[in-house]
């Protein structure tokens, strides 16, 4: 699913106010994270996670290698930090604006 800017600019508005869960570093994405996020972003369905320096890749490739994984949407990269996305499949709290 592709986002509009508008829901992405939503999306952006909602994670301003949340916390990193989780970091990136040096072990790269592991099996561990991928699971650990995938079952953050079905109870939550909005994430955002600290990439740290020494995770040997720019953040954004992080985020969007990490996105592919996880079948989610990369909200925003901004600096370290990247927002995630996704619909919730059993009980979708997120309402996002209609497609225009």
């Amino acid at each position: 699913m592709m986002m509009t800017s508008k829901q992405r600019a939503y999306l952006r508005g909602l994670a301003n106010d949340i916390p990193a869960i989780m970091q990136v570093g040096k072990g790269g994405i592991s099996e561990p994270l991928v699971k650990t996020c995938s079952d953050a972003l079905e109870a939550r369905e909005l994430i955002k996670l600290h990439i740290l320096d020494n995770s040997g890749q720019p953040p954004r490739a992080v985020a969007d290698a990490l996105a592919e994984r996880l079948h989610a949407e990369v909200v925003a990269v901004t600096g370290k930090k990247a927002v995630f996305y996704r619909r919730s499949a059993g009980k979708p709290v997120i309402e996002l604006p209609e497609r225009t």
